[in-house]
């Protein structure tokens, strides 16, 4: 919701509230309330609001130094690829502001990738529900039609497919010699909160090296720690050829980084590809930290640890709720799907619950709490959810009927 003479483009349903300060998982509006934030600016502030070494660093390189331009060589953004590289198993980064143009390095790297193969028509096997950005690219490659109406033509050379279904990936492979590349998720974020089984991404490896396809991970909203290691794919075990990251890279300093190894990580020469403001060195510097406390504090792994915590608490809670179908995660990613449409849970978390929430696909409740939760705010979030669904409008109430559908956390 915007002020009725807002210069602001419409680009945005906001909410009435206003944040004007915040410590931890904690928010406070213009009024003074005080809000448990169960989402982190979308998966973005994972060390919390305010942490006092982020804003230290924050202090001290504005200080000093914020933009010189990638005309010249940046420290603090040899340093983060270094730790980057090394955390991930890549061997080159490149820097960019946000995870869009990250998956746009991705796509570049990919169509690069193909006419090193002589393929002049490269595809891109994406998957059905991703969804990779708002750029034309990262918006074709996107599978929600909701998100694309309107910007039609979308750019060619996508071919998509179900996600966890390596069957449909062997039949593209067979009526399509001109793929190159993969682009999925391990964990589908804005697509519900689902998770591609090991199975399947080690399948999915295995077709990659036989055809000679770039396995690229979207890590944006699953990487750095959410789902109980520091990226997605290291549950399944295997090596990508490219990884994409931003989001809590920067802990809400923008910053994106595309990551990778092998033949793709030669693939541009200068000129090719570039950005204005990435890596600068307050964002690469704050970078830096970010993976320092993260390691320091091993959030990774206590994001496990909270993240079964939260499933298992919901699952008690609202196990038996009558609209409840499904509820899964993975670490502290966890999607409650409905059934039905659920959008005004949003307003009515912030006024009756003074909860933080978002709603994807329509009919699931998103949870994304930070990482340096506690257990009394994990169990204060199950709460809060509960009991703003047993105050529902959304028809019957009771809390008695169908059983949950509970999936695994790893």
């Amino acid at each position: 919701m915007q002020h009725t003479h807002s210069h602001l483009m419409r680009a945005y349903a906001r909410q009435p509230v206003s944040f004007v300060r915040g410590n931890g998982a904690r928010l406070w509006d213009e009024q003074g309330v005080e809000y448990l934030d169960a989402i982190a600016g979308v998966a973005v502030t994972s060390l919390g609001h305010a942490h006092p070494e982020i804003a230290a660093v924050i202090a001290e390189q504005a200080g000093m130094l914020l933009h010189t331009s990638n005309v010249f060589r940046i420290d603090w953004q040899e340093r983060l690829g270094e730790r980057l590289c090394a955390l991930a198993g890549m061997q080159k980064a490149f820097f960019c502001n946000s995870g869009a143009e990250a998956n746009e390095t991705a796509l570049k790297l990919a169509r690069l990738h193909g006419r090193r193969r002589q393929v002049t028509t490269p595809k891109i096997l994406v998957m059905e529900k991703g969804f990779h950005g708002r750029t034309i690219a990262t918006l074709s490659a996107t599978g929600n039609a909701e998100n694309q109406c309107g910007f039609e033509p979308l750019l060619p050379g996508f071919l998509r497919v179900p996600y966890n279904d390596i069957e449909a990936v062997r039949r593209a492979a067979a009526q399509s010699p001109d793929i190159v590349a993969v682009l999925i998720e391990p964990v589908q974020g804005e697509g519900g909160i689902r998770a591609a089984s090991t199975e399947y991404l080690r399948e999915l490896r295995t077709l990659c090296d036989r055809h000679g396809w770039l396995l690229m991970l979207d890590e944006i909203q699953a990487g750095l720690g959410r789902t109980g290691a520091w990226f997605g794919h290291q549950h399944a075990g295997i090596a990508p050829d490219v990884v994409t990251l931003a989001k809590a890279l920067g802990n809400g300093i923008p910053i994106g980084a595309c990551l990778a190894r092998g033949a793709a990580a030669d693939l541009f020469s200068p000129g090719q590809h570039g950005s204005t403001f990435g890596g600068n060195p307050l964002a690469c510097r704050v970078a830096c930290s970010v993976l320092d406390i993260m390691a320091r504090d091993e959030l990774p792994a206590r994001a496990a640890v909270l993240g079964a915590r939260l499933l298992v608490g919901l699952q008690r809670a609202l196990g038996d709720h009558p609209r409840v179908l499904a509820i899964r995660g993975q670490g502290l990613m966890a999607g409650i799907e409905l059934d039905r449409d659920c959008k005004e849970l949003v307003g009515r978390a912030l006024e009756e619950q003074r909860l933080l929430i978002t709603v994807t696909r329509d009919t699931v409740i998103r949870l994304l709490p930070p990482l340096i939760c506690d257990e009394k705010q994990i169990d204060d979030i199950v709460l809060r959810v509960a009991r703003l669904l047993s105050t529902s409008v959304m028809g019957d109430v009771a809390t008695t009927g169908m059983a949950v559908q509970a999936e695994p956390t790893t």
